[in-house]
């Protein structure tokens, strides 16, 4: 996009920027001119996503330039509205309200992080300054809503939840993907930008690409193969490929690691769940597993790949596991073309010294109400809500929300705002008034992104090539602007009663920054003053960036390695820096007990009698699945990139399932479940199996207080509404079930014409 979409680049600023929307982590060229964005265009010349960038990342411009984005702090006031605030008005309005809920009450203050805070420097480096400050286990995140199965398969596979073996997509032979639309999503949980050219250069290699999905996606309609499973059944279609791979003899002992236990005693569990028994389950033909399990024992290089679709599911887990299982057994781990794991610039859990022995980041502590596990240092967002309205000691009585809206992301969303606007104080670290920050006391809104620096700490573990890329502010803070870390820590600040100065603020730095450097130090084998003193002119998360990079797997050790990494050589090339592709990383990499891999944990494997009582369960007749969207990425971007009508919401139906029950294209339904109903707009699609309807995450922006023109005037369906978080969850981690979900479909009335859920 260029100046105002005239054809001509505009004059003023112009700069790299790392796209901060997902995994992709493409890279883009922006224009600005007098503060403002006006152009944003993919960076042909960046070393990963080589010219790729997808709507969102474009219309990034809107994002910035929305002119409903708040810029100023609102205070609620007596008549329940919000006024605006300077900081120091709104920071004495927390300071005075919130230590109630520290020192008093422990716990009492809980924490929602959304997705957005994942990709920034501020959030990844300083949020927990404000955990710690509110003495709270009260934090939730999306991450216990569509990724906990695979963490918690990968942390007791390999012995870490964030180091997740990744698809080696630009080598393998044979490329398996289940619950997954990479040519929609652009890949999750996977750092692969430019995902069309990467499944193209597979298949133009002579590669196999196989689908399993219960609908014939984008990426479904490229693969050689799509299996159109029953929504849920992923656990039972694994299990029939490993038991072809058992019977027949499949495995590849030669390739597996030697630090690999349990091969026989885990296919050993595939008796009894043979293609024969599991393929009318599945709602498949048993001879499609057999060619699947061929094709893909077969290859000289294979991988499976599980994303959203297996894990918000009733098996999630236990589907995740078996997808790691079928790459090991058939020799496909930690190889090229197989898993392997990343090596991240700034290293991680897996690139850390370990501890013997090492402590699994699960189920450390349990949720008050419902004794649901922690994961991560986190408990399910499903437990907010309760967590909210039970009375009894250590009640949830405030929140502090950053960059999220559990409100529209964290199922039966009726719950949820009942138990928000039942809160004592709440603040929200957030740019828009939203379903949730229409609930909040105090709002503080986030500087533009032009004035951050970009690194993807975090999402650097999910690099399908090892890669280093840094793109640098673009504009200085303006006045009346905070960055986001200064927000955070004053935050922490007022947590004690304190409103910080900011002479304050840069203590509280320098001492975040000086615990950073101890560590930083050990890693580097230099001492804490030299690490410290090589980073000094630096402030904020760029410090603390510099001192991650430099003590990393490439760094340059705070001057020992001369070629190695820091912030200064990152700035110095633009485009990034090419570290080379995934290698080998066993045993080094592993994080268990014993440092080996066992294929057969107890916690996975006492779960399967459950599989297996369902196993001749019979499903309704319809059940309702998620779906994603190229133009929208969850609640968030709705305001910024505005559809012309609500068919971007619409229930997606089979031609014959419209047919028996008298719908046609066009027609307004009912959509109901257990939990509630909500109304929206028929597609007839074929893409569809029978059995099966869809409709996406994340809208529903309906109710008074909220500002967002565009949202507002198509606000959609709210799916959310219909998801049971108090029975339907997975049994493991507690994570919610949005694919699967039995509902009802009928016409709605001439006159019935609500957007409100029931």
């Amino acid at each position: 996009m260029t100046d105002e979409q005239n054809g001509t680049r505009a004059p003023g600023v112009t700069g790299h920027r790392i796209c901060p929307l997902c995994e992709s982590t493409c890279g883009l060229i922006w224009t600005l001119r007098d503060r403002r964005v006006v152009g944003i265009e993919a960076n042909s010349r960046d070393i990963f996503s080589a010219g790729h960038s997808c709507a969102k990342g474009i219309g990034l411009t809107r994002v910035e330039n929305d002119p409903d984005r708040i810029r100023t702090p609102l205070v609620r006031t007596a008549a329940g509205d919000f006024r605006e605030a300077s900081w120091q008005e709104a920071f004495a309005v927390i300071a005075d309200r919130l230590p109630a809920h520290v020192a008093d009450d422990p716990g009492s203050c809980a924490v929602y992080h959304g997705n957005p805070a994942a990709h920034h420097l501020d959030a990844t480096f300083y949020l927990g300054e404000v955990i710690a400050a509110l003495r709270t286990r009260q934090v939730y995140s999306p991450a216990s809503i569509d990724t906990w199965p695979k963490n918690l398969a990968h942390m007791l596979l390999y012995g870490t939840g964030l180091g997740l073996s990744l698809p080696d997509i630009d080598r393998t032979d044979c490329l398996l993907v289940l619950g997954s639309n990479p040519l929609v999503s652009n890949g999750s949980t996977v750092t692969a930008p430019g995902m069309h050219r990467r499944l193209r250069a597979l298949r133009e290699r002579g590669g196999t690409l196989i689908v399993v999905d219960p609908v014939r996606t984008r990426t479904a309609e490229v693969a050689d193969l799509h299996v159109p499973i029953l929504p849920g059944t992923d656990a039972y279609f694994l299990l029939g490929v490993l038991a072809v791979v058992a019977a027949e003899g499949l495995t590849r002992p030669d390739r597996i690691p030697g630090e690999v236990d349990g091969v026989d005693a885990v296919l050993a569990l595939t008796e009894g769940f043979g293609p024969e028994v599991v393929a009318q389950r599945c709602g498949i033909d048993s001879a499609t597993i057999v060619t699947v399990a061929r094709l893909f024992a077969g290859a000289s290089s294979a991988v499976a790949h599980s994303r959203i679709g297996t894990c918000m599911q009733e098996f999630g887990t236990l589907a995740n596991w078996l997808v790691e299982v079928l790459t090991i057994v058939t020799g496909n781990l930690d190889r090229p073309g197989g898993a392997m794991f990343s090596l991240p610039p700034c290293g991680g859990p897996n690139t850390w010294p370990s501890r013997r022995p090492p402590a699994l980041m699960f189920d450390r502590w349990r949720s008050r109400v419902r004794g649901l596990p922690e994961a991560l240092g986190e408990l399910p967002a499903v437990c907010l809500a309760e967590e909210i309205s039970t009375p009894g000691p250590g009640q949830v009585r405030a929140l502090i929300t950053v960059a999220g809206n559990p409100a529209r992301t964290v199922p039966n969303t009726a719950a949820v705002e009942r138990a928000l606007a039942g809160l004592e104080f709440m603040v929200s670290v957030d740019g828009q008034l939203n379903e949730t920050t229409r609930h909040a006391d105090v709002i503080l809104p986030p500087p533009p992104l032009a004035t951050r620096g970009h690194h993807d700490v975090t999402l650097a573990h999910f690099q399908v090539r090892n890669v280093a890329r840094y793109s640098p502010p673009l504009l200085e803070l303006a006045d009346g602007e905070l960055g986001e870390w200064q927000i955070l820590l004053r935050l922490a600040a007022a947590a004690t009663g304190r409103v910080a100065t900011d002479e304050d603020v840069a203590a509280m730095d320098d001492a975040v920054a000086a615990v950073a450097a101890r560590r930083a130090a050990g890693l580097a084998g230099c001492e804490p003053a030299a690490a410290a003193a090589a980073v000094a002119e630096r402030s904020g998360p760029l410090r603390l960036l510099d001192l991650r990079l430099r003590s990393g797997p490439y760094g340059d050790r705070f001057g020992a390695d001369p070629d190695g990494l820091s912030l200064a050589r990152l700035e110095a090339c633009p485009d990034g820096i090419d570290l080379g592709p995934l290698r080998p990383r066993l045993p080094e990499v592993l994080r268990t007990p014993g440092g080996r891999i066992d294929l057969v944990p107890s916690l996975v494997v006492g779960d399967l009698p459950r599989l297996r009582a369902a196993l001749h369960r019979h499903d309704p007749d319809l059940l309702l699945i998620n779906r994603r969207q190229p133009r929208g990425m969850n609640s968030w971007l709705h305001n910024a990139l505005p559809q012309p009508d609500e068919s971007q919401c619409a229930l997606l139906m089979a031609p014959a399932d419209a047919a028996t029950r008298g719908l046609v294209d066009g027609d307004r339904i009912e959509v109901r479940s257990a939990t509630g109903a909500v109304h929206a707009e028929l597609r007839v699609d074929d893409a569809l199996r029978p059995g099966v309807v869809s409709m996406p995450h994340g809208w529903g922006h309906h109710g008074p207080g909220l500002h967002a023109r565009h949202a507002t005037a198509a606000p959609g369906a709210d799916y959310n509404a219909l998801v049971d978080d108090s029975v339907d969850l997975e049994a493991l981690t507690g994570a919610p079930i949005f694919n699967g979900i039995r509902v009802r479909i009928t016409r709605a009335l001439p006159a019935d014409r609500p957007t409100e859920t029931e």
